[in-house]
């Protein structure tokens, strides 16, 4: 038999040829692959060294994996906003809030009872790791004693000063209101506000603003909540219309609330008053529901709310590291004011400077400059220019060039049309032409400005 087998091994062996990698069935001689890529595999059975190689490496495995740190568990943060209520300083600083939680990993938890949750468990560990809340001095309590970092975004809360907090820049959005109104070229102003503390601080600075700018401006108190109760919208019907009797046309108007901007509107439709060439008005933080409808659509000031949720969030994971709280609160700007019809005109006693501003208005749209705006006027080109910057600071160019962006952001905003349609729309012409003009005065592309706007409405 050893005889007959042999020239059988000597036949596979001419068939495999030899080199360093690959063996032989029979006699575990290395071979090299074959011309066509053929890799014969070894039949050997494997030797007590590899089952001890592999035994090894499956205990330096679970060595390993004892020695490990456990993996950490995820942070679980309470958040406190009133959500029931639906307006955008809840929502927006709870859509912020989660944008910043979601790239942290945390456990983020709805907990309008906070302060509850922490006080049902005084022997225990605290439920929280940290806290995001419009909160009031219960809460403050209850979070030191079980020593949770707490973050708090109500600005009216008695206790700003005290705790560390994330908040709007009231004073600059008084300011951004009046310096818009100032634009338009008013020159008498009145501010509808309450005692609200967030209020106040806005009339503050608008009044401060218009008196830098040289002149007066008139303020009253109207009732919040108008729909409360009858009485107390009767009430504010009153005020309102004890305020608009003293007015003089044109006026530039600052409502602290949006419903207080639908009611000015209203009545100044009633007397034959006309929005906003008589009186413009902006008014609360860019409720669009409130705001987009009816006629007149509603000038107003774009907070960003999801911004100081995000910072808040920021904030309270550098407070559950071990960092110490800042030594004064973190005020955010505002995003922008949206202009809508209620304040896109100008108040100007010049007749010819009106019919300019009037043929500019119903005309951006189309291929225009200023010779085509002074000869509507009836002047020459360089006449008109003076009254331009006489009255607006600004010469007839730009006036174009401004009634063309704030239009195209409009459009933007909602959302409906392609960069391309709403550049010939609004008379860009072109979408790059646009584009231009968006990096140059606002300095954000405007396909970067409808992501915002449409964030913001989302919200």
């Amino acid at each position: 038999m050893r005889r007959e087998r042999e020239p059988r091994r000597a036949m596979h062996r001419s068939l495999l040829p030899t080199g360093p990698s690959h063996v032989t069935p029979y006699d575990r001689r290395t071979v090299p692959p074959s011309a066509d890529g053929f890799r014969p595999q070894a039949t050997c059975p494997p030797t007590a060294d590899a089952y001890t190689q592999a035994q090894t490496r499956r205990e330096d495995r679970l060595r390993r994996n004892r020695d490990d740190p456990p993996m950490p568990k995820p942070r679980r943060v309470a958040v406190m906003l009133d959500l029931d209520w639906p307006y955008k300083r809840h929502a927006g600083i709870f859509v912020g809030f989660q944008q910043y939680a979601q790239k942290q990993g945390w456990d983020s938890i709805v907990d309008e009872y906070v302060e509850d949750t922490l006080a049902s468990r005084p022997s225990r560990s605290a439920p929280y790791d940290g806290i995001v809340a419009r909160a009031d001095a219960g809460l403050a309590r209850r979070a030191a004693a079980a020593q949770v970092p707490l973050v708090n975004v109500l600005f009216g809360s008695p206790l700003q000063k005290e705790l560390p907090g994330v908040y709007p820049d009231f004073r600059a959005i008084g300011r951004l209101r009046a310096e818009h109104l100032l634009s338009r070229g008013f020159r008498r102003f009145a501010v509808l506000t309450s005692e609200q503390p967030a209020q106040a601080l806005e009339k503050e600075a608008f009044c401060q603003a218009i008196a830098e700018a040289g002149h007066a401006c008139g303020v009253g108190t109207v009732p919040l909540a108008p729909a409360s109760s009858l009485s107390r919208w009767r009430k504010t019907e009153r005020a309102i219309a004890d305020l608009m009797a003293d007015w003089r046309l044109p006026i530039g108007v600052f409502a602290g609330v949006e419903q207080w901007g639908r009611m000015v509107a209203q009545m100044c439709r009633a007397r034959g008053w006309r929005v906003p060439e008589d009186v413009a008005i902006v008014a609360g933080h860019n409720e669009e529901a409130l705001c987009e409808r009816p006629h007149p659509t509603l000038t107003s000031v774009e907070v960003g709310y999801e911004r100081i949720g995000y910072e808040a969030a920021r904030l309270l994971d550098r407070l559950m590291d071990g960092e110490a709280p800042p030594a004064a609160p973190i005020l955010l700007p505002p995003r922008d004011l949206v202009v809508r019809e209620s304040s896109d005109g100008f108040a100007v006693e010049d007749p010819l400077m009106a019919s300019a501003l009037r043929f500019i208005a119903a005309n951006s749209h189309k291929t225009i400059g200023p010779a085509e705006v002074a000869a509507a006027a009836g002047v020459e080109t360089r006449t008109l220019q003076r009254r331009f910057r006489k009255h607006l600071d600004r010469p007839i160019a730009a006036e174009i060039r401004r009634v063309r962006i704030e239009r195209a952001q409009r459009e933007l905003a909602l959302g409906r049309r392609s960069l391309k349609e709403i550049a010939r729309q609004v008379g860009f012409g072109e979408a790059m032409r646009m584009y231009e003009v968006f990096r140059r005065e606002l300095g954000v592309a405007p396909s970067r400005y409808r992501r915002q706007r449409q964030t913001v409405r989302s919200t």
